[in-house]
């Protein structure tokens, strides 16, 4: 079996419930999706041999899973810890810390802001993972963030609108 190309398989499903989790303009209907997401990432990245990429999207899975519950900072930098200090453990280049950059950026996100921050701050780490993603080779990956990008700038921009909507409704 050529996992390799179960593997590219599993990207292009990473692809398709990527776009369904940042189309979400609910923020715990977006975390759930998330999870889901980074479970099927992770087994991806594996299959792809890429560990540390593989390890972002398992820390990923969980603190996407517990910012559902907790918007705790204490919990949150105990996940860049995490992903920092376990994640060096699988890095053999220089381009093996984009993962842990991607995950940390994720997890501010994630647990300290909201809304239109949270998805901003978002958009920066999709930007980390596209680029990640071109030097593992993840056709899936690539498509994903690419697209994740687009949509988060589009829905960054209707929450922006309905924003203003709101206050002009209020204001006259």
């Amino acid at each position: 079996m050529d996992y390799s190309v179960v593997g590219q398989g599993l990207g292009l499903l990473s692809f398709a419930l990527g776009i369904l989790s940042f189309k979400q303009r609910n923020d715990r209907r977006l975390k759930i999706m998330m999870v889901i997401f980074n479970l099927n990432h992770m087994v991806h990245f594996i299959l792809l041999g890429s560990m540390s990429s593989a390890f972002g999207s398992f820390v990923s899975t969980l603190r996407t899973g517990t910012s559902i519950y907790t918007s705790s900072r204490y919990v949150a930098f105990g996940f860049i810890i995490l992903a920092v200090g376990l994640g060096s453990l699988t890095i053999n280049s220089l381009w093996d810390c984009l993962p842990m950059i991607g995950v940390s950026i994720g997890t501010y996100a994630l647990f300290i802001l909201r809304g239109i921050s949270m998805r901003i701050c978002l958009l920066f780490g999709s930007i980390v993972w596209l680029i990640n993603n071109i030097i593992v080779g993840s056709i899936g990956g690539i498509m994903l963030e690419a697209t994740v990008i687009i949509f988060n700038l589009r829905t960054i921009y209707c929450l922006s609108c309905s924003r203003k909507e709101a206050a002009a409704t209020t204001s006259g």
